[in-house]
C-alpha cells in the first residue's frame, strides 16, 4: 500500500450528487459486508433489504436533505459518510466506509472531523450515530472522536448507540 496517496474530503449536499461520484459503489461495499457480519450474506446487491438496496441504486434521492462526505484520491472516491439533515437539534452520522485498499490512512477520523464541522455550521446541539456492536474499531475510532455511549434510540438489540455534543 502507498502512504503517500492524497485524499480530500468533499462535501456535497445528497440532492447534487451525481451517478459518476463513486458514493453508489462505496455504499453496496459497505451494505454486502455489513449483510455478510449480520449473518446475513446475499450474492449481490438485488438481495440487500429494499431500504438499503434504493440507497444503493439512487442517493441523490436517498440522501437528498443530507450532505455527503466523499474521501477523494484523484477521481475515485474511497470513503464516504452521511450526515443527515438536523432533527430536533440532531444531526446523524450514518454509511461511514473506507475503501479496504486506503484504510489506514486516518479518512474515517478525517470524515468524522469533516462530519462534526458540518453539523456545527448547520445549527445542531449535537451528533448522533449507531454501530453494530461487533464493530469495535468503529466503536473505539468514536470514542477517540469524542462519541460517548447513550441510551439507544433504536429497537435493534445489536446496536451501540453514541453521541457527542456540537
Amino acid at each position: 500500500m502507498n502512504d503517500q496517496r492524497e485524499v480530500v474530503v468533499v462535501r456535497l449536499p445528497g440532492s447534487a450528487l451525481s451517478a459518476r461520484d463513486g458514493l453508489a459503489e462505496l455504499l453496496t461495499a459497505y451494505h454486502l459486508r455489513t449483510q455478510a457480519e449480520k449473518g446475513e450474506a446475499v450474492a449481490g446487491v438485488e438481495e440487500v433489504p429494499g431500504r438499503y438496496r434504493a440507497e444503493i441504486a439512487d442517493p441523490r434521492t436517498a440522501f437528498a436533505g443530507d450532505t455527503v462526505l466523499l474521501a477523494m484520491s484523484g477521481d475515485t472516491a474511497v470513503g464516504c459518510l452521511v450526515v443527515t439533515a438536523p432533527a430536533e437539534g440532531r444531526s446523524e452520522v450514518k454509511r461511514l466506509w473506507t475503501d479496504p485498499e486506503f484504510r489506514g490512512l486516518g479518512i474515517a477520523s478525517r470524515l468524522v472531523a469533516a462530519a462534526l464541522a458540518q453539523a456545527a455550521e448547520s445549527g445542531t446541539c449535537a451528533v448522533r450515530l449507531s454501530v453494530w456492536k461487533w464493530r469495535a474499531g468503529a466503536i473505539a475510532l468514536y470514542e477517540r472522536l469524542g462519541f460517548a455511549r447513550t441510551e439507544s434510540w433504536d429497537e435493534r438489540d445489536l446496536l451501540v448507540c453514541m453521541e457527542q455534543p456540537v
